[in-house]
């Protein structure tokens, strides 16, 4: 059975975006994309909710954009690659690659996609993250954690009201001070 894994980029204090919704002081070195894009590889879907896919969407373009980086556009195509679910309310349709939008992803939704899956499921999106790990289904939890303090802005974790247990599993440093966290969910 596939597990689902929620992974994110954090500032040190635990916010995904700052308080005008930028994440511009994230430090994504090469070093890091090639981390992230070898992660990339090992889903065969990803879940987004709306404002995390709408944040993502550019890497459909940036895999063929020959004025960024070859590391960029590499992340792009594996980008690609990935099916995609959409999770939305408010979106009407989806033009990426290999795309596919829905209004909810229920609970036994994710326990069939996990059952049917080859590889593992990301899902990206802290309020649907959220949901998902108070239901129990997240079974791994990885973080970028940057080297920087921000102040305030959207958290990682959301509207959690119960203890989560985790157990760190994987820990890497990178040097420009990126340290990645793979952690399972204890159950």
């Amino acid at each position: 059975m596939a597990k689902l894994r929620f992974g994110m980029m954090a500032s040190l204090d635990g916010y995904v975006s700052d308080v005008d919704g930028k994440f511009d002081w994230g430090q994504v070195s090469e070093e890091v994309h090639r981390f992230a894009e070898h992660e990339q590889t090992h889903e065969g879907i990803t879940i987004y909710g709306r404002r995390m896919f709408e944040t993502m969407a550019v890497w459909d373009v940036l895999a063929e954009d020959q004025t960024v980086s070859q590391f960029i556009r590499d992340f792009g195509v594996a980008w690609q690659h990935t099916d995609k679910i959409v999770v939305s309310r408010s979106l009407t349709e989806v033009t990426t690659t290999r795309t596919r939008l829905v209004h909810e992803l229920s609970a036994d939704d994710i326990r069939q996609i996990k059952a049917e899956s080859p590889q593992d499921i990301g899902v990206a999106g802290p309020t649907l993250a959220a949901s998902y790990l108070k239901q129990g289904l997240i079974d791994e939890v990885s973080v970028y954690c940057i080297p920087v303090v921000v102040g305030g802005g959207t958290r990682m974790f959301q509207n959690i009201d119960a203890t989560i247990r985790l157990e760190r599993i994987e820990q890497h440093a990178f040097g420009n001070g990126v340290t990645f966290m793979r952690y399972a969910v204890r159950r």
